[in-house]
């Protein structure tokens, strides 16, 4: 089993000022670098089968996570290996096939854990959904932003 979440950071998060400073610039203009390192800080959670394979505790920006996940969902998709990080740390998460069965890894823990190659695409598929639903809630002129377009195409 595997679960992937996010939620937005609470009103008095310095981390909500991420999402906050999106909104005074141009969203429909932002670059790629901004999207993916300067805005929209989350808190993200992603168990397997029992394992923290990322903490809920953790702040990773969205649009970075989201860039990487669906990378990851596509070279899965296509039978091949897939490893994704996170900004500003070492760890990363390696997914290799084994059989019908992605091993899940981590280069900073000991633990290894499997996962159906169709249910860790189908989370990260849902995952991206979900995300490109909060950003666009968020801050609706993020629709005509030609990254978000390319990350979440329709």
């Amino acid at each position: 089993m595997i679960r992937i979440s996010f939620s937005l950071p609470e009103p008095d998060s310095p981390w909500r000022k991420t999402w906050e400073g999106a909104k005074q610039a141009e969203p429909a203009d932002l670059s790629e670098i901004d999207l993916r390192y300067k805005y929209f800080g989350v808190n993200v959670e992603m168990v397997v089968s029992g394992v923290e394979v990322i903490s809920k505790r953790r702040f990773v920006t969205l649009v970075d996570l989201a860039l990487s996940l669906s990378h990851a969902a596509r070279r899965i998709s296509s039978g091949g290996d897939a490893a994704f990080g996170f900004t500003e740390s070492e760890e990363v998460i390696d997914l290799r096939r084994d059989g019908d069965l992605i091993a899940v890894t981590s280069s900073k823990r000991p633990w290894q854990v499997a996962v159906e190659r169709e249910e860790l695409v189908s989370a990260f598929s849902n995952f991206l959904h979900e995300a490109h639903s909060s950003l666009i809630s968020e801050i609706p002129e993020l629709v005509s932003n030609p990254v978000i377009r390319k990350v979440f195409p329709e």
